[in-house]
């Protein structure tokens, strides 16, 4: 079976090919080829997965091109992890944002859009190039914002495009762990969009095991989530949050925490990641041992800022092993092979949630089998939380209209109806600031 990996010279891309190394199933994956438009960092990722599978026999081979056609080929599946303009971009998503006082984190208000109208033309372009060019392929989309990006593939893929995240596979796993639960027998009630969602019940042979949790201000606050938010808030929420909600429920005190930054979370792996990729041009350098090193520091510091706001100390150590490449090869192993299971997905709403009409994707739990990813049936959001949604997805598809038509007052009044942008000047001097940074968004007439 083939997998491509587009994005292929991207610093996680071992991570999924640690996952498959551990795969030894029928049907599994053995050949990879990775697609990037940089060769240096293609033949940088190559290194370190030529150290992963260095004894393995039957590793899957891997092989690289600058070819996106010749990369597409043929494929059964294709991972979608780009990042178009680079850690560079990122970094000038944030800064322009923070520069109008409003946060610049890049799936998340001003940043995410400005990332979206980057992202969502090349990502139309790539799910065309699938659609002819290997029909049958399952496009499993890890590009942020990534509910944004899949509804912007799922036009032309329908529902052979399915997001991936692992937050909400993270969050479920601390609740059920702080629960004395297995993560892997409980079903996690989880609604929302991509880093919009809410755990509402954590289901144990039939029993709903999170009131149990919410009444406990100690057990609330021995995990992530609980320290981010404190006992009290979630206790009136009668629910746990995706820790992105914090950028929404405590705007002011995380933009005033990236404010004080000595760098954005752009810059800092902008130039963490630059010396890692400067390190593998040395032939001597052990590749595999670099991008340890580089990738522990780069998952302790995650939402740094978040936590410093919050009080919230340092990342618990099972926190700082990843997680969205075992959703992904879960993921994929469930299509392949028929290896029927419940997986939280971005996938068309189907009419799972009322508010939203059919196409919309959201992010809830799923079945999966041979046929792809079926949300399952959920209750309503409460009023707080469909507002919020609805909100965001109203401002995703004006990303989507801005980026279909070039029309640059639809990009204005995409970041003035964000709830984190709180002026139509502000909306502006946004489009106006980003569009002088980032020649893709030329278009924007």
């Amino acid at each position: 079976m083939k997998l491509t990996i587009l994005g292929g010279g991207g610093f996680r891309v071992p991570l999924v090919y640690g996952a498959l190394l551990g795969d030894r199933a029928e049907g599994r994956v053995t050949r990879v080829v990775l697609h990037d438009v940089d060769a240096g960092r293609l033949t940088a990722v190559a290194r370190v997965l030529g150290e992963q599978a260095a004894g393995d026999p039957d590793a899957p081979e891997v092989s690289f091109t600058t070819d996106l056609d010749d990369a597409l080929r043929g494929a059964d599946f294709v991972f979608s992890a780009i990042r178009v303009g680079g850690l560079e971009g990122r970094a000038a998503d944030e800064r322009v944002a923070l520069d109008e006082g409003v946060l610049g984190q890049e799936t998340v208000g001003a940043g995410g859009i400005a990332y979206g109208l980057r992202t969502v033309p090349v990502a139309v372009d790539i799910a065309r190039r699938v659609a002819r060019l290997a029909p049958d392929a399952w496009v499993i989309n890890f590009t942020n914002p990534a509910g944004l990006v899949t509804e912007a593939m799922s036009r032309h893929l329908g529902d052979r495009v399915i997001g991936i995240c692992d937050s909400p596979v993270g969050l479920g796993r601390r609740i059920a762990t702080v629960l004395g639960a297995n993560p892997r027998e409980a079903f996690i009630d989880y609604v929302g969009l991509n880093h919009l969602g809410w755990v509402r019940g954590l289901r144990v042979e039939g029993r709903d095991e999170l009131p149990r949790l919410l009444a406990d201000p100690e057990l609330l606050g021995s995990f992530e989530e609980g320290k981010l938010f404190g006992a009290d808030w979630l206790q009136s929420l009668g629910a746990v949050p995706n820790e992105y909600l914090h950028y929404y429920y405590f705007n002011r005190e995380t933009v005033r925490a990236y404010q004080r930054a000595e760098k954005t979370r752009g810059a800092f792996l902008r130039d963490q990641q630059g010396r890692f990729y400067e390190e593998m041009k040395r032939p001597d350098t052990a590749a595999l041992t670099a991008w340890d090193r580089t990738r522990a520091e780069r998952e302790a510091t995650y939402m740094a800022e978040n936590r410093d706001a919050a009080g919230a100390g340092e990342r618990a150590a099972d926190d700082l092993s990843g997680g969205y490449e075992k959703v992904a090869l879960a993921l994929m192993r469930a299509i392949a092979r028929d290896e029927r299971t419940t997986l939280i997905l971005n996938v068309r709403n189907r009419g799972t949630l009322a508010v939203l009409d059919t196409d919309a994707v959201i992010e809830v739990p799923c079945l999966v089998d041979a046929n792809g990813a079926h949300p399952v049936s959920v209750a309503p959001l409460p009023d707080h939380a469909t507002g919020l949604v609805c909100s965001v997805k109203a401002v995703e598809r004006e990303v989507l209209s801005a980026a279909g038509s070039g029309s640059r007052s639809t990009a204005v009044k995409a970041f003035a109806l964000h709830p984190l942008v709180d002026s139509v000047n502000v909306a502006r001097r946004l489009v106006d600031g980003y569009t002088s940074v980032h020649p893709g968004l030329a278009y924007l007439k």
